[in-house]
């Protein structure tokens, strides 16, 4: 069950295509996705949109499979692998370049290449090697004509700036005169005063694409692979090395806004169209072409790059005071119905294109790099680059395990669920099996995959080529298609998504372990009833240990998050299939434990107690949207219960409040949702719930009927409740059961927690999460809020015993950084040996120690975790060395004391 966000509207402007499609978030793939339809707790009709099976076969499926990241925990600041020390010699002078090559005709070539990274990165370091690099072999090299800048990786031209430069600068305000620095560097090279071609292959982002908008020329190729862009604004940052000053003198206005405040990226064909590129060749050609064009450019048979000549309309916009008053008019209108003024970024990217517009000289690049020391001073980057680094570190799961190898996918259930489940698997270049109780069902499946990749082709984000490809992945199969147990024969892993049913759940497993090799992997869709019981070895269930909870939000497609859920009995190689395959499908996994709701639908529950809570009371239901709204959320409580269905909505809630979630689902009035399900008023899919809905254009309005039932429910009450005390009441039944889901290990640390909130009911990313939301407000003064509300309200808004803990001692949820614990750590194994010396005790750890375990902690102490994490257990080996010194522990327990530091 989940939370599928609301339709984003594209906002289209008159003098651009789309000024900025995305929602507020500003952050790649959020919880904000365009679907229309929402999915809460309720599998019970996995077949949305398409009529409902029934009854189905068994199946089996398989994945091909990507090698396993080695494991390391998530922890709240990310920490660079250890890298070798870096020895200079003849035949390697740098660390972040290969030697350069100069070539006969007087081409100098710059490979860019550091042999420790999977990708190049812009680093401080990088940056100081490359003006090291540039003086000594090019600077007074007579003989250089003309210079090719590449890359010798396979994975690309330069990723982008490494962020976490910026997240060690403390002082934000220091990080001007570096930026100047490397801006100095860059106007240097131009004044070398010889052609220079960027030849990109691979993602050219961020301060990469700004390397190359510096040279004369840029050739990319034509792989899938190759994009460029400037993603800074998800980050809650601006292009600081002359990006808001080169890219709309190269594409114009209008395309630079576009990429700027979206942060999309740009793939060759339009690159090419737009003028970002001059050339687009084979990625074999590429070097070859690279340096026949700087032959070329050097001896004037090749003229430099300009910028793309402007239609009479784009001139009218972007060279006139009129037309530049309509524009900026426009792009700020834009801006603030997609952001509501929540994000800082695209106001100073806005700011430092009018302000270079107005300032040619080099006053304009000492505006833009304030600007961005200004934007990563703000909490709301702070916030951002918090959510970008859980989302690297969701990659790798803190087990060690190995998944299986999976080649193929067995999906059972043709509906909205399982259409869209085999969809993503098939998109990733796997072989899907399909299955459904008869040809129709199935057939409706495939049609639903079919018109999705048809819509990607119209707007240019699939190929022909690639829809054909992809449907030719998917076999369907039926309950009468007589070979289908000779294909489920191979398969590696089964998910299921159909009905609600735990008999026919262990039924489909039944019939999945007769026909599929003993090291298949069961994963079933459920999103309310237990693992436990699906899996609870008998008659049915023979290989209980291959069973484990895939949750998927729906729209499938769309939604980034998967909750993967083992039981007690889950084999950790179960596991690690889950998690690999749920990667390989291009979802952020968060594990969580096995229990109602799992992590976000649980969280849901209190929310949607509170909301009739508040409409009980009287507040009008289009104030408590816009409150939400406000605080950041992609749609209010009101709307957001129509769009799930407000049956679904009633069936959560009700679930919940049964469960084992106590004084914390009351205070709420849930018949107001069952009554309505008795009305026939189920939302926008009926035309009728809170709102009426008359036509797709239609504005949703509160109609008679529903103003007679809400002051028959009320009893006439209205309230006046403040803006505030409707957000911060909502929002503290949220945290507060997030908090307790993180004290009762649902959820193993707080980056899980804000992942899995922010990409799983869109909870407002520029706050970064629940616990950084918390960080942010302060634990101590949250609870004396929640305190009050206690008292006046009642004990539904009592704060959870994790929260009066962080409260009283002033702790932080992602306060620790690295360095402090480095720090506190080369003191670890004196203290430890005089606690199990003296004390014989258990050495209770505090739960932030794990977060560093596997991470680069100091040049010169790396703690690692074998292991996984149990409450209460002991602290079994601790060794140390020297070189460097290291500190293995096989166990830590959870509590929460920190016995030691």
């Amino acid at each position: 069950m989940l939370l599928s966000s609301a339709v984003r509207k594209s906002l289209a402007s008159p003098l651009s295509r789309q000024l900025m499609g995305q929602q507020s978030s500003l952050l790649g793939r959020t919880a904000i996705s365009r679907a229309a339809s929402v999915r809460l707790l309720d599998n019970a009709n996995h077949t949305q949109h398409l009529p409902a099976t029934k009854h189905f076969s068994s199946a089996a499926a398989a994945i091909q499979e990507e090698p396993a990241s080695k494991p390391s925990p998530p922890p709240p600041a990310a920490a660079a692998k250890k890298e070798t020390p870096f020895v200079p010699s003849p035949q390697r002078k740098y660390k972040h370049f290969q030697n350069v090559e100069l070539t006969p005709a007087g081409v100098a070539i710059i490979r860019f290449d550091n042999p420790d990274k999977k990708v190049n990165t812009l680093s401080f370091a990088l940056m100081r090697e490359a003006q090291t690099m540039w003086e000594a072999d090019i600077q007074s090299n007579s003989e250089i004509t003309s210079i090719v800048f590449t890359s010798a990786k396979e994975s690309g031209f330069i990723a982008g700036a490494d962020i976490f430069d910026i997240s060690s600068v403390q002082e934000k305000s220091e990080l001007v005169p570096v930026i100047e620095e490397a801006l100095n560097f860059f106007l240097h090279m131009k004044a070398k005063d010889v052609p220079m071609v960027a030849a990109i292959h691979g993602p050219a982002l961020g301060g990469g694409l700004e390397w190359a908008l510096w040279c004369d020329y840029r050739i990319c190729t034509d792989s899938k692979a190759t994009k460029l862009g400037l993603p800074e604004v998800k980050l809650g940052l601006l292009p600081g090395f002359g990006g808001t000053q080169n890219l709309p003198a190269l594409v114009g206005i209008q395309g630079a806004m576009d990429m700027m405040l979206t942060g999309k990226n740009i793939l060759p064909a339009k690159a090419k169209k737009m003028g970002l590129v001059d050339l687009v060749v084979a990625p074999q050609s590429l070097e070859s072409v690279a340096i026949e064009t700087a032959e070329g450019l050097a001896n004037g048979t090749v003229k430099k790059s300009k910028p793309k000549k402007k239609s009479l309309i784009n001139r009218l916009i972007e060279d006139t005071p009129p037309g530049q008053n309509l524009m900026w008019s426009k792009v700020k209108e834009t801006v603030d119905k997609n952001t509501d003024g929540n994000y800082p970024a695209p106001y100073e990217i806005i700011d430092c294109v009018k302000y270079g517009l107005a300032h040619p000289g080099m006053e304009k690049f000492k505006h833009e790099r304030e600007g961005f020391a200004k934007l990563a001073a703000t909490k709301e980057s702070e916030a951002l680059i918090g959510l970008f680094d859980g989302t690297t570190q969701m990659k790798k799961l803190s087990s060690g395990a190995e998944p299986i190898k999976v080649k193929k996918v067995a999906v059972m259930g043709a509906g909205l669920m399982g259409a869209g489940i085999a969809q993503v698997t098939a998109e990733k270049g796997y072989d899907v099996l399909l299955k459904d109780r008869d040809d129709a069902a199935v057939g409706r499946g495939i049609s639903y995959m079919t018109d999705n990749w048809e819509k990607k082709c119209k707007r240019k984000r699939m190929t022909n080529y690639e829809l054909n490809t992809n449907s030719s992945r998917v076999t369907p199969l039926s309950d009468d298609t007589e070979s289908w147990k000779r294909h489920f024969a191979g398969a590696d892993l089964v998910i299921e998504a159909v009905f609600e049913d735990l008999a026919l759940k262990r039924k489909i497993i039944q019939q999945v372990e007769e026909v599929t090799p003993d090291h298949c992997v069961f994963a079933t869709n459920t999103s309310a009833i237990p693992i436990a019981d699906i899996a609870a070895p008998g008659e049915e269930v023979k290989r209980s240990e291959n069973v484990v909870g895939m949750h998927y939000f729906s729209p499938v497609p769309q939604m980034p998050l998967l909750e993967i859920i083992p039981h007690a009995g889950t084999s950790d190689e179960a596991l690690a299939t889950a998690f690999a395959v749920g990667n390989k499908q291009g979802k952020t996994c968060v594990v969580v434990k096995d229990v109602p709701g799992f992590y976000v639908n649980r969280c849901l529950g209190p929310i949607l107690s509170e909301v009739t809570a508040l409409v009980k009371e009287g507040v009008p239901l289009d104030r408590l949207d816009k409150a939400m709204k406000k605080f950041g959320m992609p749609v209010g409580p009101i709307t957001l219960i129509d769009n799930v269905g407000v049956d679904v909505a009633s069936k959560v809630s009700n679930y919940l409040a049964s469960a084992d979630l106590g004084v914390r689902m009351g205070g709420g009035d849930l018949s107001l949702l069952s009554n309505m399900v008795e009305k026939g008023w189920l939302g926008k899919k009926s035309n009728q719930g809170f709102f009426t809905y008359s036509g797709k254009k239609g504005k949703p309005s509160i109609g008679p009927e529903v103003t007679a039932y809400l002051k028959d429910f009320t009893g006439g009450n209205t309230s006046d409740l403040s803006e505030t005390d409707i957000q911060n009441r909502i929002v503290s039944r949220l945290v507060n059961e997030a908090a307790m889901c993180l004290q009762d290990e649902i959820i193993e640390n707080p980056v899980c927690g804000d992942i899995g909130l922010v990409f799983g009911i869109g909870f407002a990313p520029f706050r970064g999460g629940v616990f950084r939301y918390l960080d942010s407000v302060g634990t101590s003064s949250f609870v004396d809020m929640m305190n009050g509300y206690a008292e006046t309200n009642g004990q539904q808004f009592e704060p959870v015993q994790l929260l009066k803990d962080y409260a009283a001692s002033g702790k932080k949820f992602h306060g620790i950084t690295p360095a402090f614990f480095s720090v506190s750590l080369l003191l670890l194994p004196l203290v430890c040996q005089t606690f199990i010396q003296i004390n014989d005790v258990h050495l209770y750890m505090w739960r932030t120690l794990r977060y560093f375990s596997g991470c680069q902690l100091s040049d010169e102490m790396t703690c690692d975790r074998k292991g996984r994490m149990n409450r209460g257990a002991e602290l079994s080996t601790l060794s140390a060395s020297h070189e460097p010194a290291t500190i293995e522990c096989t166990a830590f327990p959870t509590t929460k004391t920190f016995l030691f530091i």
